[in-house]
């Protein structure tokens, strides 16, 4: 449709005015953008000692929380699948047994399990940290200390909690948890502030870790986690192989069939090789490819982190202070 001169004209005149109407209210809105930094600007600048106030304070507060710390020591070790470390007892024994269990009427469930795995999910379990807890005689030093005097090599304990003299638990009960720490809080203490264990995904090695007050307990306690949970691994292969022994003496009594009692045999041998090198070899489970040692230089706390954090709050928080009270003002104002 074509438009007459005229039209055409009544049109671009529409357009213009459309574009003078909105030009000053982009104007307007810019000429305000400027004045609400302007007055923000000017407002934090007068507050400026409200800031520099709140920053120091904060400052000051996280210096001497940081100084107060006392610091911890990590020690940790390297270690190695060891080789006898495959398979399970009885799943081995169903993957060599194969198509003949089936045959004898046995149904074996097994599969591959990779028992490294296996011991690092033991080593966290509360079963075996208690145990290690009680035999090692660690519920104080893990529950009571609070730091480390390094001039006498010796945990200072809060007195608070314990009395070292009567060596009796002083605490507050509260709930179902009495004077003397119990077990699941010993294990929680343990498993998320002492104890860590991580895996090289690319190399496969691991790397156990205690960090204590003590270098020295950091150390001791690294070495007792490994010896114990190879004795552990060590003893659970043994009453497995046993047990399969056992089950496999009483299938050689049932059948006479030759084929089948010369593939028990087999098995048998296979088994008995299992029982002597769990019962000889002491890394059963990890071999210590770096053994821990009394670790020289602390581990924590970040005092130089605590220190900026705590101003870069002080700082932040002087700052929404000044833009509350401008907020304020300004409601005031318009009331």
């Amino acid at each position: 449709m074509l438009l007459t001169s005229k039209e055409r004209g009544t049109s671009i005149m529409s357009q213009n005015n459309y574009s003078n109407q909105l030009a000053p209210q982009f104007t307007q809105q810019s000429h305000d953008e400027e004045i609400n930094l302007r007055e923000l600007f000017f407002a934090i600048w007068k507050g400026k000692w409200i800031i520099i106030s709140t920053t120091f304070v904060f400052a000051l507060g996280a210096l001497l929380f940081a100084i107060s710390l006392p610091n911890t020591y990590r020690a940790d070790t390297l270690l190695a699948p060891a080789e006898s470390s495959g398979q399970g007892g009885l799943a081995k024994m169903a993957g060599q047994l194969g198509g003949l269990a089936a045959l004898a009427g046995v149904n074996l469930a097994g599969g591959e399990s990779n028992q490294t795995d296996l011991a690092v999910q033991v080593m966290k379990s509360r079963q075996f940290v208690d145990h290690f807890i009680q035999k090692h005689d660690l519920l104080v030093p893990i529950m009571a200390a609070k730091e480390w005097d390094a001039a006498t090599n010796e945990l200072v304990l809060d007195d608070e909690i314990y009395d070292i003299s009567t060596e009796r638990w002083l605490r507050e009960p509260k709930g179902l948890r009495g004077k003397k720490p119990t077990a699941q809080e010993a294990y929680e203490v343990f498993t998320k502030e002492l104890f860590s264990v991580s895996q090289d995904k690319e190399s496969g090695l691991y790397t156990l870790s205690i960090e204590h007050f003590s270098p020295y307990l950091a150390q001791q306690w690294t070495s007792w986690l490994v010896n114990d949970i190879n004795k552990v691994m060590r003893e659970r292969t043994i009453s497995e192989s046993t047990q399969n022994l056992d089950y496999l003496a009483e299938q050689l009594n049932k059948t006479s069939v030759a084929e089948m009692r010369s593939a028990f045999y087999q098995i048998v041998e296979e088994q008995t090789k299992s029982l002597m090198l769990a019962e000889v070899q002491e890394e059963f489970i990890f071999k210590v490819l770096d053994p821990p040692v009394v670790p020289e230089v602390k581990a924590g706390p970040k005092r130089a982190l605590i220190c900026v954090l705590g101003t870069l709050l002080g700082s932040i928080l002087g700052v929404a202070i000044v833009l509350v009270r401008l907020a304020f003002r300004e409601n005031d104002f318009k009331d």
